[in-house]
């Protein structure tokens, strides 16, 4: 059976991540707040955060800014998209 978590962005019980993603607490906090489903479109959302604004991984600010999206993205508040960015619509 799936472990359920209450995933921070969608509110409800949901089956979480199987490891945390990360070492050390963030990943515990990710781990244990985060479903797979919320996760998962995280991970799409920030490549296309990398490739689309072509954002150089190797700079701590750009690390930083990129943390900073993945946050306001699990809590529901405005995060940025690429300019042009228009969700799938959900079936």
């Amino acid at each position: 059976m799936a472990r359920l978590v209450k995933c921070k962005k969608y509110g409800v019980d949901m089956p979480g991540l199987d490891l945390p993603p990360y070492p050390g607490p963030k990943g515990e906090e990710i781990f244990k707040t985060v479903s797979k489903k919320a996760w998962t479109e995280w991970l799409d959302h920030q490549k296309m955060l990398i490739n689309e604004g072509q954002i150089n991984l190797t700079s701590k600010e750009s690390r930083k800014w990129l943390n900073e999206q993945m946050e306001l993205f699990f809590s529901g508040k405005d995060y940025a998209k690429p300019e042009g960015y228009k969700p799938e619509r959900e079936e």
